[in-house]
């Protein structure tokens, strides 16, 4: 039997398949949106609309952005000799809220994992050899998560690009095996990128 009326039910069940929205989540969230002033929830379901229609991908790292370049690729005064690879948009965000890192991204979209079905060719890999062909790269960071996955992609990424004469670099450890780069405070996401050792 169900407990809410049609559109009740359906609000809940789409919050729900959100991800890290469990059920007693969706449905705490779906009273609260349905409690808010009209013209709130109109902005609200507006702004999700224009964000679907208007972000795209930065043609340079890939990155989430809604210009052709996002604020950092377009930045003159960003270090576009130094790569940081990342595994998702949200990791580049951790990074950049420390406020020390000078180079620019490349957001990988993934990583590669052979049990899910995620090979080389599914993540934005292609794309960041191409980056180096321009010489003027000078080093590649590696900093996937410190999971198996990550640690595969890193290991995979180090052996493509050792051979074109970049410098490759890996993320030291102060971030946790199995910890994703977004829960991690900017103290340990400094000292992992100050004592990132060569691949």
């Amino acid at each position: 039997m169900e407990l809410y009326s049609g559109p009740i039910n359906r609000l809940i069940d789409e919050l729900a398949a959100l991800p890290g929205i469990g059920e007693k989540s969706a449905s705490r969230l779906a009273f609260h949106l349905i409690n808010m002033p009209k013209g709130k929830v109109e902005r609200l379901a507006n702004t999700i609309v224009e964000a679907k229609e208007k972000v795209c991908y930065c043609r340079e790292c890939y990155t989430l952005t809604d210009k052709e370049l996002c604020p950092v690729c377009s930045s003159d005064k960003r270090d576009h000799s130094m790569i940081m690879v990342v595994e998702n948009s949200r990791d580049l965000a951790a990074y950049e809220k420390t406020g020390k890192y000078p180079g620019v991204y490349h957001v990988l979209h993934g990583a590669i994992s052979p049990m899910l079905g995620i090979g080389p060719g599914d993540i934005r890999l292609k794309e960041l050899l191409e980056r180096l062909q321009d010489d003027s790269v000078k080093e590649v960071i590696i900093a996937t998560n410190s999971s198996l996955e990550g640690e595969t992609t890193a290991m995979y990424i180090s052996k493509l690009i050792k051979p074109t004469g970049v410098k490759v670099t890996r993320i030291a450890s102060g971030v946790p095996v199995g910890g994703d780069l977004e829960c991690i405070d900017e103290v340990t996401l400094l000292r992992a990128l100050e004592g990132r050792t060569e691949l």
